[in-house]
């Protein structure tokens, strides 16, 4: 069990990105694109281990002095910092090994997607050892992770990714990142425990940019699914599904803003009924206009 701490698995839901392009082109059950798209969300997941491993390396003493990462498999020394490094260097051998005898089996775009690959990681170490310092390219940093990991999933299936794809993935996770800092503010207000970059925003610019972003990622839901090829690829009732995403932003939007939840976006996602439901309800009838348009 402390291993798969140290791995951080239940943080792999974010790589369920990869699978976007392969959704939204409405190809989900064609078998060898599916195959092409779970092999890049393993070696995404093995690349954010190694960067969940290096970044608790490094952080190891202020990690034993907060309440939450104290119990970190490396902060808590229940696992070495030896072995962790022996685990930081096996995932990067398996991922090149994987992504070399990958090309054998799928048709891969390899120089594409490795180059992906080793985007998300160059940055993602610069992230750990400076970047996450620094006001607003902390949350820029996160967001471009998620866009990358949407042109992971476009290279390796052959899928074009749309423009308006591309700027929703980047302001989605925007949102999540900036409400995260937000419920960091408040709880730094009353714990007094603060990290660097918090020291760039305040709860009125959190407030400011959170709303920005809300408003971009309903703009960017509503062109995709009014742009030409969205529209002859699909039902034109396509468009009818952005009711969802907005009950769900203004949910979200209500449980930062109103209730004044500080937890983690996903915790809060994880635990309202309400986005849930919603998330469900705008899933089915996405599916539905994918795979019967009569």
């Amino acid at each position: 069990m402390k291993y798969l701490k140290l791995l951080r698995i239940e943080q792999w839901i974010k790589n369920f990105f990869v699978f976007g392009p392969l959704f939204f082109a409405g190809k989900i059950i064609e078998i060898e694109l599916l195959a092409e798209s779970i092999f890049a969300f393993f070696v995404f997941s093995l690349a954010a281990s190694a960067i969940y491993i290096f970044n608790d390396y490094i952080d190891i003493e202020s990690d034993k002095k907060h309440p939450d990462k104290k119990n970190r498999p490396l902060a808590s020394g229940r696992i070495s910092k030896k072995t962790a490094k022996i685990f930081f260097i096996s995932l990067l051998v398996i991922n090149i090994l994987l992504i070399f005898f990958g090309q054998n089996y799928f048709k891969i775009n390899l120089y594409k997607f490795s180059v992906i690959i080793a985007t998300y990681f160059v940055m993602n170490i610069a992230y750990t050892l400076k970047l996450k310092h620094i006001a607003i390219i902390d949350v820029c940093i996160i967001a471009t992770g998620f866009v990358l990991r949407v042109l992971a999933g476009g290279y390796i299936t052959g899928i074009a990714i749309s423009q308006w794809a591309i700027l929703l993935t980047f302001v989605l996770t925007l949102v999540l990142a900036i409400g995260k800092r937000r419920g960091e503010l408040i709880n730094a207000q009353i714990s007094g425990k603060t990290r660097k970059a918090l020291g760039g925003y305040n709860v009125q610019f959190a407030d400011i940019a959170l709303s920005i972003s809300v408003t971009l990622a309903i703009v960017s839901y509503l062109m995709f699914t009014l742009s030409p090829e969205v529209q002859q690829r699909f039902h034109p009732r396509v468009f009818y599904t952005v009711f969802f995403v907005v009950f769900a932003f203004l949910r979200y939007l209500q449980q930062s803003l109103v209730f004044n939840k500080t937890e983690s976006p996903t915790k809060i996602i994880y635990r309202d009924r309400y986005i849930q439901i919603t998330l469900v309800l705008w899933m089915i009838t996405f599916l539905l206009q994918i795979y019967f348009k009569k």
